[in-house]
């Protein structure tokens, strides 16, 4: 079997740093490869949700970790100026020692642009801006670029010096299902694609357009790993995981996904298991997990106990 990737999402809506930081210590020593934040200025709810800023937020967690690697969920492309974008992962990275994915979208919600005074441009154009961005930032992060400039239609950069590079070369993960445009980027650029939660059943059809793209653009399919952002309700048997995937049902929406559909990691640990393996033999290796329930480290512990051993 192919290695499996499991990362965890750290608790950062209506959360307090301590709370985060535990769950992020703990998951790192229950075994998990990865932490994850969303990054979004406001709760994807409402503008009053308190939330965590993402990339100050994994550079604390960076500091009190020491193996996983950290990533954003992901980050909007024009919801920052993009070099100081790629400045401040940089600095990220080197506060973890070359641990960073740098996780980049389109975005989709329009106040945490306009609010913030940054415009929100529309669909197409927020793409080319991923585009754009994706290259400026393999530019800067690049030891043989002393001094950058670049000219897009949204992204433009003149003698532009990023010190120090980070530590490793960062891989870039783009997040987004469209298949036209979204994918054809990931198949130029991306080191790994992510499946956004909202589209986990159809996986399948999502993985066979990127693999179109990435014939159509000369590169191998193998050279991308595939990843899923998912909800995971995990309880000791079936009985008592039916009513907690009713539950996230009601209170997440379409948001992560149907936690009953066809894909959906949910219900005892053989029945998860199970669910894993389906999209492994689809081609995806890598689970971005949100656990559900108030203390999500509870889950996680018996996702370590019960399932980890069995993909290791």
């Amino acid at each position: 079997m192919a290695k499996v990737h499991f990362g965890v999402t750290v608790p950062q809506i209506k959360r307090r740093w301590e709370e985060s930081r535990a769950a992020a210590q703990e998951f790192e020593a229950l075994g998990y490869d990865s932490l994850w934040v969303c990054d979004h200025l406001y709760g994807p709810q409402s503008p009053s949700i308190p939330i965590l800023e993402a990339w100050p937020l994994l550079a604390a967690v960076a500091a009190v970790t020491e193996r996983v690697e950290l990533g954003t969920l992901v980050t909007p492309a024009g919801m920052r100026n993009p070099a100081h974008l790629g400045k401040t992962i940089a600095t990220v990275d080197a506060v973890a020692g070359g641990r960073v994915i740098a996780g980049l979208g389109a975005g989709w919600m329009p106040r945490e642009f306009t609010d913030f005074n940054v415009p929100y441009l529309s669909t197409g154009q927020r793409l080319k801006q991923l585009d754009e961005t994706v290259r400026l930032l393999r530019r800067m992060w690049d030891p043989a670029e002393e001094e950058v400039s670049f000219e897009g239609r949204f992204v433009r950069a003149e003698r532009l010096v990023c010190q120090p590079k980070p530590p490793r070369r960062v891989p870039i993960l783009v997040g987004g299902g469209g298949e036209k445009v979204t994918l054809r980027v990931s198949a130029r650029e991306a080191d790994i694609w992510n499946n956004a939660a909202q589209h986990q059943g159809m996986l399948a059809s999502k993985i066979a357009a990127l693999r179109g793209h990435c014939e159509a653009v000369g590169r191998p399919f193998e050279a991308i790993t595939v990843s899923q952002q998912c909800l995971v309700v995990i309880a000791p048997d079936e009985a008592s995981a039916g009513p907690m995937v009713e539950t996230a049902k009601k209170i997440f929406g379409g948001h992560m996904g149907d936690p009953t559909g066809p894909l959906a990691i949910a219900g005892s640990p053989a029945r998860v298991r199970e669910q894993i393996e389906k999209h492994v033999a689809l081609g995806c290796t890598m689970f971005l997990m949100e656990f559900f329930g108030r203390d999500t480290r509870e889950a996680a512990r018996l996702f370590a106990e019960t399932v980890l051993p069995s993909f290791r």
